[in-house]
Formats: structure tokens, sequence, C-alpha cells
């Protein structure tokens, strides 16, 4: 199964990071207030970054080292050509 990992752009700019098998779908639920506590209080407004190709065990270890990493550091990947999102934080 093709797990992926995404960062999810909220209102106040701040940077969410998880990982599943279908990220539009994904997005939905929390959209709609049935995904991660994180988004009581906080909207999500889009995906701003993905990258594919994991199975369960890497994408959890992918999520753990971006969740590790300073608001700049999550920033510069979005910006990275490994980002599988096209745009950027302004678009």
């Amino acid at each position: 199964m093709n797990w992926q990992v995404y960062i999810i752009l909220c209102a106040d700019d701040s940077l969410y990071t998880g990982i599943t098998t279908d990220v539009d779908r994904r997005f939905a639920e929390h959209a709609a207030g049935n995904g991660a506590k994180y988004f009581r209080g906080r909207t999500p407004l889009r995906v701003v970054y993905r990258e594919d190709g994991h199975d369960r065990r890497t994408a959890a270890r992918r999520e753990a080292k971006i969740k590790r990493l300073r608001p700049d550091a999550k920033r510069r990947l979005i910006a990275s050509p490994c980002n599988l999102v096209k745009g950027d934080l302004e678009g």
C-alpha cells in the first residue's frame, strides 16, 4: 500500500504533518472536524506538501522526522523539489 506524508497549512499559519493512504480523503476529514485533535480551534486551509512511496513504517518515521523540524525548515521542505504539491505557501 502506498502511504503518503503530508503537511497542511492552517489559517493561523501553523503547519500540521500527518500520514495517510489518501491525502484528499484525509484533508476532507480534517476540514469536517473528524480528524486530528490539532484542528480543534484551527482551520485547515490546504495541503502544501506531499511525498509518496512509503509503507506505513517508513511514513511514520518520516512524519516523526518532519514534526521535529523547526518551522523555517518545514517551509524550506515545502519549497523543495521533492514536494509533489505544486505551488507554495502563498498560492
